[in-house]
This record gives structure tokens, sequence and C-alpha cells, in this order.
């Protein structure tokens, strides 16, 4: 057991809830998002009437919502994001010797669902975008490569073009992370339906959010549809019969009944959250110590985070939170540093965008209840920094 686990002290987020509510423009938005809380638990109480609380009737109202927003055949409700990655991974036979091939920079989930499944995340550098690197990756499969998992960090969508055409040219299979990207477009489609799979997050800080965890798979698959729905529910195809021991991860009616009241308010998080960050594009443009990402016109992002480099990110984050703003760094270890990792056998200067990245990134909070008010404290606070 190593030093560091000997040294874990248990559940760690209540402490951090503390800390960040602290602060007075927060990533943390949930008093807001679910003051009308009264309506929900009255929604919820039809669920308490009917018993159905493990895959009830509300779960196939929402895939059946849900695949529509997204433009695909199928959407599959599960346990979580994590979830949504790991089975869509298991769906199509990853197991012990393959590899997946994904960016080190993105949260431990990614790389976590993979290394689950049995499999061995294959890393490809960055690009400027902070997303996948398509360029890279197809100098990175093996024989062994089942499948890529581009990530939509941010809300950004990958090159998925490209990446798809590597794909289709060695016969794997690509599944979207898109725990970030709800109503985000490449080219006008959607994400969730760029891939053989698209995979999001309901956790309680995403853009569409829950009062625990959820997440949803996505696809035109009837096959790997089918396949999910059995495999989410231990295999069965009756109360009686098994036809495969697999796994438990449903989405619960009660998280369905909050996921459909939020589908209805998701146009207008995604239409707030793109006008505050162009907002913020605006006003730190020209700042010559940040470094803000280029915007693509072929690309909707849909910012679960506003992110951009930044000179002295560190000093930066404290002397903003020391002003009550709440700006966090993604991610300051990149996963194949992660002491997980040490196992892939990867080192410092392996993917130097990406470490770049974890030294210099920094992220603000856009969500549907930051002002216009505290967007220009975050600016003056920014360009007082910087003595702007």
């Amino acid at each position: 057991m190593s030093k560091k686990i000997k040294e874990f002290a248990g559940n760690f987020y209540p402490d951090q809830y503390k800390k960040d509510s602290k602060l007075d423009i927060n990533h943390n938005y949930l008093l807001e998002q679910f003051a009308d809380h009264d309506e929900i638990l009255n929604k919820i109480k039809q669920v308490v009437i009917r018993g159905d609380f493990t895959l009830g009737s509300i779960v196939d109202e929402v895939e059946e919502e849900y695949a529509k927003l997204c433009g695909t055949k199928h959407a599959i409700g599960v346990g979580s994001g994590t979830d949504a990655l790991f089975l869509s991974l298991k769906s199509i036979g990853v197991d012990r010797g393959d590899e997946v091939i994904t960016t080190p920079f993105t949260f431990f989930a990614t790389v976590g669902a993979i290394a689950t499944a049995g499999a061995t995340p294959v890393f490809v550098d960055c690009g400027d975008d902070l997303n996948i690197n398509a360029d890279l990756i197809e100098s990175a499969i093996t024989p062994r490569t089942k499948a890529i998992m581009p990530v939509h960090w941010s809300g950004r969508p990958c090159e998925m073009d490209s990446i798809n055409a590597i794909a289709e040219k060695h016969g794997i299979y690509v599944i979207e992370d898109a725990c970030h990207a709800i109503q985000a477009t490449y080219k006008n489609r959607p994400a969730g339906s760029l891939g053989d799979f698209g995979c999001f997050s309901f956790h309680p800080l995403k853009n569409l959010n829950v009062w625990g965890d959820g997440g949803i798979i996505t696809t035109d698959s009837d096959e790997h549809a089918k396949r999910l729905k059995l495999i989410r529910n231990h295999g069965l195809i009756g109360r009686n019969e098994c036809v495969e021991f697999a796994y438990n991860s449903r989405l619960d009616s009660v998280q369905a009944v909050v996921v459909k009241h939020m589908l209805g308010k998701i146009d207008n998080i995604t239409k707030s959250r793109i006008s505050n960050a162009m907002y913020l594009d605006d006003k730190l443009n020209g700042i010559s110590e940040i470094d803000i990402p280029k915007r693509d016109n072929d690309l909707k992002e849909v910012f679960h985070l506003y992110m951009f480099r930044a000179n002295k990110r560190d000093e930066l984050q404290q002397y903003l939170i020391s002003k009550k703003i709440d700006a966090k760094v993604h991610y300051p270890i990149p996963m194949h540093l992660q002491e997980a990792a040490k196992k892939y056998g990867y080192t410092e200067g392996n993917f130097p965008v990406c470490e770049m990245a974890g030294k210099s990134v920094i992220s603000f909070p856009v969500h549907e209840f930051v002002t216009k008010n505290d967007l220009d404290k975050i600016v003056d606070h920014v360009k007082s920094f910087y003595g702007v």
C-alpha cells in the first residue's frame, strides 16, 4: 500500500463544498438551479405512488427524449457518466489485452473506465484546442487497439471527421466522451451522434444535472442498444432469466424525473453559457498574458467551463480566490503522470502540450446564474492582476 493511500482520510467532498460556498462567484450553482425543487418533488411523488423506482416508465420517457435531442436512434440510461463509458467499452467486447486511445488531458473517469474495463489506455497529446490531436492518433494504433475515446473537453467538440476516418480505416470504434458536451455541435451535428457511442454525465455540476449520479449512452446501432440495455441490468431478459452475468448500472426513476425536468431548461442553460463565454471573450481578448482558444465556426461550444491559458496561472488563481471568485485548475496533474498510471510507463515530457496545459489552464464559471456584474468583476480582477 502506497504512502498516499495510507494517508487517505476518506470523504473529502464535504470540506470542499464548505470551502467553495464561501466564494461569491462560484462554479457550484445548485441552490439556484433547483430553487424550484418543490415542483420536482411533486413529480417524484408519482414515482413513489407507482413504486417503479428501478428502470421505471420515466426512464423510457427520458431515453426517448434524449435520443431526439442528440439526433440518434437510441439512448440508454445508466448509473453515471463513468458507467456510460465503461458499458460502451464492454458492449464492444473490450477486455484484457485490448487498448483504447484517448487524451491525457481529461477527468479521471475517462481513463478509469478504460482501465476497469480491462484495457490499457494509450495516450495521445492534445492540440492547441486542448482536445486530442487527431493528427497523432494513427501512429498510436496497434493490432490491439479496440477503440478511440475522444473527449469533448469543456464542451468543445473534437475534430471528429478526421477521427472517424481513422477509425473506419482501421476497423475500430469511436466512443465520444461527451460528458461536458450536451447540445454541442460539430458541423451542425450534435455531440453524441458523431461516433459509434456518445456518453453523457448528469453529475450535479454538469450542464444538465441531477440530484446525485446518472448518465446516458446514445447510439444509432440497434444491436449495441439492445446489448447495452441487457448488460446495464444484470444481463436479464426477464424477471427470472439471465443470458449473461453483467452489471448493475441503471438510471433510477427518481433521477430520471430530474433529468426530464432539466431537459425543459437545457436550451436556456446552453444559450446562457454561450452568451457569458462570448462576453468574457470580448472583454479578455487583448490581454497579452492570457491565451484564449480560437473559436471555430464549425463548432458550437457549450462551455461546461470557460478556460484559457494564463501566465502565472497559480498566482492568478490565488488572487481571484482572495477576491471570492471561484477560479479552478483542470488538471494540474495530467492522467499519464498520476500515481494510478505508473504501470503504463509514461514519464514527464511524453505529452508536452498536455503538460503545459496542466501548468497554465484556468477555468471560470459561466453558468446561467452568473450575472453580467459577476463577469465584469472577473474581468476587472484579471486586468488588475496583470496591471492592464
